[in-house]
C-alpha cells in the first residue's frame, strides 16, 4: 500500500484500515468530522493527515492539538509504530472524542497518549516536544499562542500545520506579533491547501 506515493508495510496498512473501521463506527454517534467528508475518508482525512508525518519522519515527540477525529494525531501515531520509535501526545478536551482516541491508539497499537485537557493546560502535563501539529483547529496567531510554553522549552521546536486557502491572511496577521522562518509545502491531496512549517519562532509583542 502507498500513502501519497510512500509505501507502508502491510502491518501499517492493517492498522490504518482498523482505524478507518473504528472511525466510521464512532462517527455514527459522535461528530468527528464534517459529515459531507466522510465518504472520502481515505483521501480527505487519512492521506491528508499522513503528509504531516511524511515531512518529518524522524521527529521523535509530537504534540497534536485539538486531535478530535484523530487527524493528524492518530495517523502520525500509527506511522510512528511502523518506525518502532517516537510518541504523540494528543490533546482533546472533549471527553467523548478523547475516549474515541484512546480506543484507536490501543486497538491500532499506535505510539501515543491522550490528554483530555484544555489546550491552554496541556503544557503543564506535557513537558517537552519536538513538533506540534494541528488541523482545522484555529488561526495561526492563536496556534502560536498555544505553542508558546513549549517554544520557551525548545528553541528548535517546529510547528507543522494544515491550512486552507486563507492561509496568507493568517500569516500576515501572525507576523504582527511573531517572527518565524517559514516553509510552505503544497498539499499533495487538496489542491487549495498547504502545510505550513514554522521554525525559529520568536514573539515580538
Amino acid at each position: 500500500m502507498e500513502l501519497n506515493g510512500v509505501r507502508v508495510s502491510r502491518e501499517t496498512q492493517e492498522r490504518l484500515q482498523h482505524f478507518a473501521q473504528l472511525f466510521l463506527k464512532w462517527a455514527k454517534t459522535i461528530n468527528l468530522v464534517a459529515p459531507s467528508t466522510i465518504d472520502d475518508l481515505w483521501k480527505r482525512h487519512i492521506a491528508d493527515s499522513a503528509q504531516i508525518f511524511q515531512l518529518h519522519p524522524q521527529a521523535d515527540h509530537w504534540v497534536d492539538l485539538g486531535s478530535g477525529g484523530g487527524f493528524p494525531g492518530v495517523i502520525t501515531a500509527i506511522l510512528l509504530a511502523e518506525r518502532g520509535a517516537g510518541h504523540v501526545d494528543l490533546v482533546e478536551s472533549n471527553q467523548k472524542k478523547a475516549a474515541f482516541l484512546r480506543v484507536c491508539l490501543r486497538e491500532c497499537q499506535a505510539h501515543g497518549a491522550v490528554h483530555a485537557v484544555r489546550i491552554e493546560d496541556a503544557p503543564a502535563v506535557i513537558e517537552h516536544c519536538d513538533r506540534i501539529s494541528a488541523r482545522a483547529l484555529a488561526e495561526l496567531d492563536l496556534l502560536l499562542d498555544y505553542s508558546a510554553p513549549w517554544l520557551v522549552r525548545n528553541e528548535n521546536l517546529r510547528l507543522v500545520l494544515h491550512k486552507g486557502r486563507d492561509y496568507e491572511r493568517e500569516l500576515q496577521k501572525a507576523r504582527g506579533r511573531w517572527e518565524f522562518d517559514l516553509v510552505k509545502h503544497r498539499s499533495v491531496v487538496e489542491r487549495d491547501s498547504v502545510i505550513l512549517e514554522l521554525s525559529r519562532i520568536r514573539r515580538l509583542v
